[in-house]
């Protein structure tokens, strides 16, 4: 491969390592300071500021290296789009040391149906996730988020409140809470008819 060599790793959570990645990257004979990456971010979304760096960085006769596509793109879409963005500018593409060439129909097949399984994986995923919580709230597991403040402080916040001595932002800093919590908690009451 000549040109510069540009590498992209992504992991979708923060808790994720990118070493592996990172290993794989220096591997394939890109510098580490030629390595751009995304934490927390997830390959269905298209706007990662490490992506846009990547693909800033690369020039005519250069090679973007990532180490597997789905960590480039998780759609098909999207990694049509990046692969044909990139041959149209003179820019190869390598997945995991293989070049895609987007002129040879079977590395055009190939790429796509990495793409497709990509896409699939994060397809399984939701479908999973969904399920799990479907079983969750049916056995009573998914409560969802619990309020700031227990129902005790609450009922104190509306006697404060109707007391007339304190403004909202006052409540909101007596009790440690934004406003809109505030707001939330009195728009309650007087839906339960307590104010």
């Amino acid at each position: 491969m000549t040109g510069t060599l540009i590498g992209y790793a992504r992991c979708s959570t923060d808790e994720q390592d990118l070493t592996a990645q990172r290993g794989c990257l220096l591997g394939l004979g890109v510098t580490e300071d030629r390595i751009y990456v995304d934490r927390g971010l997830a390959g269905t979304n298209r706007d990662r500021p490490g992506l846009a760096q990547a693909l800033a960085a690369v020039r005519v006769g250069d090679t973007l290296v990532v180490p597997k596509l789905d960590r480039l793109a998780r759609s098909v879409p999207d990694a049509r789009d990046i692969g044909d963005s990139l041959a149209a500018r003179g820019v190869r593409l390598s997945l995991g040391g293989t070049l895609y060439d987007p002129a040879d129909p079977m590395g055009k097949m190939f790429f796509n149906i990495l793409a497709t399984f990509a896409e699939f994986e994060v397809d399984l995923l939701r479908m999973r996730t969904r399920e799990g919580m479907a079983v969750a709230r049916a056995k009573g597991r998914l409560k969802g988020k619990q309020p700031k403040l227990s129902a005790r402080q609450q009922a104190h916040l509306v006697r404060q409140h109707g007391g007339g001595e304190h403004t909202i932002a006052e409540l909101a800093e007596l009790f440690s809470v934004s406003r809109a919590t505030v707001y939330r908690v009195l728009e309650r009451a007087r839906e339960a008819g307590d104010v």
